[in-house]
């Protein structure tokens, strides 16, 4: 079993449960999901950037992802509709804990001048969102390698009603939320 998902069960069930008291184990919130998402906008014009891309995120996540695309039109930024524009993973499980380690234990700490991530990206129903400016900060990335440095965005996604047990859960987890 992943070191976070026993953390999980031994210690932070026990915890939130004390503090928000809650009567069933299941009431506690959990981490439901992880989605990783790349935007590629200059696919538009250079399809080897969006396979660049794809790699990336396979590299990093360990799981293949998914080609994602325009859902409209817009003139202004050249992109029609069905346009692939993007890619993105969804990690559930063992696949989501560790690369919930992975980002907490060894991505994070390489940010420049990392101070702790802001504890105002939750959306109102208990989802974090992250923005990372480079994909660089995972160490199954090759320098030499690197098409073009692009950033992704990391949605948790939990089970929490509110942004207050969220904070806590993902806080207990390790996320370094900045003081």
């Amino acid at each position: 079993m992943n070191r976070l998902k026993e953390k999980y069960l031994k210690e932070i069930v026990p915890s939130l449960q004390k503090k928000y008291n809650y009567k069933s184990v299941m009431e506690v919130p959990k981490l439901e999901k992880i989605v990783v998402n790349i935007g590629v906008g200059d696919a538009t014009t250079n399809s080897k950037l969006l396979d660049a891309a794809l790699n990336d995120l396979e590299l990093i996540t360990g799981q293949k992802p998914v080609v994602t695309k325009a859902r409209k039109s817009i003139a202004g930024f050249h992109v029609r509709e069905g346009q692939s524009i993007g890619c993105k993973v969804t990690l559930r499980g063992e696949a989501m804990y560790n690369f919930l380690d992975k980002l907490v234990t060894i991505g994070l700490p390489r940010v420049r001048d990392f101070r702790g991530v802001s504890g105002k990206s939750f959306d109102g129903r208990g989802n974090y969102t992250l923005g990372i400016k480079e994909q660089l900060i995972f160490s199954e990335i090759e320098y030499d390698n690197v098409v073009k440095v692009r950033g992704m965005d990391i949605v948790l996604v939990t089970t929490a009603k509110t942004d207050e047990e969220a904070f806590d859960l993902l806080e207990e987890l390790g996320i370094p939320f900045r003081k």
